[in-house]
Formats: C-alpha cells, sequence, structure tokens
C-alpha cells in the first residue's frame, strides 16, 4: 500500500532505492507479478489498477473457496481446532471496535484458523493467496454499520455447525458470510473517488 495503483516500478529506481543491485529487484517484481500485485504497462512494471470487477472476481472465488473451507473443517476437526476457532471467536469479542486494523487482523486470523482446521494445505494456500490480492483494498468491510457486530454473530454460528460437524451448515453460513463481505466491498468501491 505504500505505493498507490498505477505507480511506475523502475527496475534501477527501485533498485537504488534499497540499496540493492537490479537483479534481486528483477527477480522481486516477477514474483509479484506472478502473484498479480504488479503488472506490466506501457513504460514497464507498474502497482496493479484496482477495479470493482476485480474486486467481484476475488470475492466470488473466495465465497466458493470459504465454503469448502467450512464444509472441510466440520469434517475434520480436530477437538484442539475446535480450541482454537473458539479462542480466535474470544479474541475478535475482545477487539476494540473503533480499531479497524486491529479488527481486520483478528478476522483474518479467525479464517485462517478455520482454513487449517480443514486440514487440507492446498486449500490454505489459496486462501492466503486470495487474501494477499485484497490487501490491495486497504480499506476494511468491518467499519461498516453493524458488520462487526454481524460478523461475530456469523463466526459463532459457524463454530457452532463446525462443532455439531454440520459440514452443509457450516458451508452454507460461510457462503453467506462472504456474500455479505462482498456486497459491502462493492458498495465501498462504488462509493470512493477512484472507482474503487
Amino acid at each position: 500500500g505504500a505505493l498507490g495503483p498505477g505507480a511506475p516500478l523502475v527496475e534501477v529506481v527501485t533498485a537504488q532505492r534499497y540499496g540493492v543491485s537490479r537483479t534481486p529487484v528483477r527477480e522481486a517484481l516477477r514474483r509479484l507479478e506472478q502473484d498479480g500485485l504488479v503488472e506490466r504497462g506501457d513504460r514497464g512494471m507498474r502497482v496493479r489498477v484496482r477495479s470493482s470487477e476485480e474486486i467481484l472476481e476475488i470475492y466470488d472465488v473466495r465465497i466458493g473457496l470459504e465454503a469448502v473451507a467450512a464444509r472441510w473443517a466440520a469434517e475434520r476437526r480436530t477437538l484442539l481446532d475446535l480450541a482454537r476457532l473458539r479462542r480466535a471467536h474470544e479474541r475478535m469479542c475482545a477487539t476494540d471496535p473503533t480499531d479497524a486494523a486491529a479488527m481486520a487482523e483478528a478476522n483474518r486470523r479467525f479464517h485462517e484458523t478455520l482454513w487449517l482446521a480443514g486440514h487440507n494445505g492446498t486449500l490454505v494456500d489459496l486462501l492466503r493467496h486470495l487474501h494477499a490480492h485484497l490487501t490491495r483494498y486497504p480499506a476494511t468491510t468491518l467499519t461498516r454499520e453493524g458488520r462487526w457486530k454481524a460478523v461475530l454473530d456469523e463466526h459463532a454460528r459457524l463454530i457452532d455447525a463446525v462443532d455439531a460437524g454440520d459440514a452443509r451448515a457450516a458451508a452454507d453460513i460461510a457462503e453467506a458470510h462472504m456474500a455479505a463481505a462482498r456486497e459491502i466491498r462493492l458498495a465501498m468501491a462504488g462509493e470512493s473517488d477512484d472507482g474503487v
């Protein structure tokens, strides 16, 4: 987030800025391009430009993957996984609802704990990668009126479904939870000056 969307990423300038040669900068830019965080522009590499369409694409994929993660967590969770989920939820409940960064971090930790409870490393990697894409949209949906309380309630219901081993209910709750986040994110995009 230090460089805005569309900011140029010139190898020589970047290498000088960080006091390194061009080779590690070139390699880093290549990796960032593979991760979808930078793109090729008319005059070289630049920070990827954001769009409402991209938000929709990211959330559409994440909704499906979060539902799978919740289903697998309900089917595969251990007692330790349940304890970790409850602890992550307790931390969320104790988070200052006026601290957007703390809320986002607590929420991320809860979701990652849920992903891990499904015991599928590939799914966790995919969800972490999707989450990295969302970091390009720094404002959190959790600050919207009533959203934090709704998220806490949804997470509590999700834990109950996972605890009960109700894979269908867990998937449905996770899907609805992420769909609500998508709608808020799209509304936020429509309200911003740059379209996202």
